[in-house]
């Protein structure tokens, strides 16, 4: 019977998909090599301890907590039904990454239920993501520190997308992105931790915006993000839940957790804008975020 759990464990290994086993109080007891790579988790640092152990820490697209009261795990150990979630984990870097998540009861051979499997897979556009990584590099359009693109890069984005409305009447979005308080990290915790939070945030809006919209380093700790093909009415929920995402993403230093909150504008283009115009409303509608507090998304001045 050990040889045979241990070849079916070997397979499991060699799945790309995360796959990991919890017992009835949903104790971690397996973590594959698909979930170290997905995650950044290497089995020993998870082995005998909870998602809410500050690992996965599940979060939906609201920024509402599961791992305490609204486990998946835990309600399937208690029915026994499979249950099939998108959610989103916390990666060991400190961004949330996007995953469709599988919860199926673990039976003994009385049909008792012992303890739960999830199977896990990456449910961003890393594929094509990675692709425009590679392209960026080649063409010196990329951020060194975050990988995303630049300014020069968002600047040429936005001149495309600007054409295509000319020619075509595609609209697009556009959403300044600044970190509420940075300053203050730095000063805390010094300049390298301020480059891993700067890369966590990178890291949690390019997995989580469509393949075909882009993300760039605009300057210092402010982001744009470019969503193409989108109404008024579908902008804001994109910017809020991303705001989100933000908020949930987290590094440990030592025996601390740090986080960050942002301020988002967020502008649909006009038929009459220029890239500089685009940017400044953007940038203004993110100003009246800061002034109002921070940690929120504005679309209009008259809000």
């Amino acid at each position: 019977m050990a040889e045979d759990n241990n070849f079916y464990l070997e397979l499991l290994d060699h799945l790309y998909d995360g796959v990991y086993l919890l017992d009835r109080n949903r104790k971690i007891t397996y973590w594959n090599d698909g979930a170290e790579k997905l995650t950044g988790y290497k089995s020993f640092e998870v082995i005998g301890k909870r998602c809410l152990d500050n690992i996965l820490m599940h979060v939906n697209d609201q920024g509402t907590h599961l791992c305490k009261d609204l486990c998946p795990s835990e309600k399937t150990i208690a029915d026994g039904k499979l249950r099939e979630e998108k959610l989103y984990v916390h990666h060991k870097a400190g961004y949330r990454l996007p995953v469709l998540a599988c919860f199926v009861p673990i039976r003994d051979t009385k049909g008792h239920i012992i303890g739960a499997v999830n199977i896990f897979s990456d449910n961003s556009a890393k594929t094509a993501i990675a692709q425009r990584i590679e392209e960026l590099q080649t063409m010196a359009l990329s951020d060194s520190l975050t990988a995303l693109g630049n300014r020069r890069y968002a600047e040429m984005c936005m001149n495309s997308r600007l054409d295509e409305l000319r020619r075509y009447g595609w609209t697009f979005g556009v959403l300044f992105i600044d970190m509420d308080n940075y300053k203050k990290i730095n000063d805390v915790y010094g300049h390298d931790v301020g480059d891993k939070v700067l890369k966590m945030i990178a890291g949690t809006l390019s997995n989580n915006v469509r393949s075909f919209d882009t993300v760039n380093r605009w300057g210092g700790e402010e982001f744009i993000a470019i969503i193409v093909n989108i109404k008024e009415d579908q902008l804001y929920p994109i910017a809020n839940k991303l705001r989100i995402l933000i908020e949930e993403s987290s590094i440990s230093v030592n025996s601390d957790i740090v986080r960050i909150t942002a301020s988002i504008g967020a502008t649909l283009v006009q038929p009459d804008d220029t890239v500089d115009t685009l940017v400044k409303r953007a940038d203004q509608l993110m100003y009246h975020c800061k002034a109002a507090g921070g940690n929120r998304v504005k679309m209009k001045l008259e809000e």
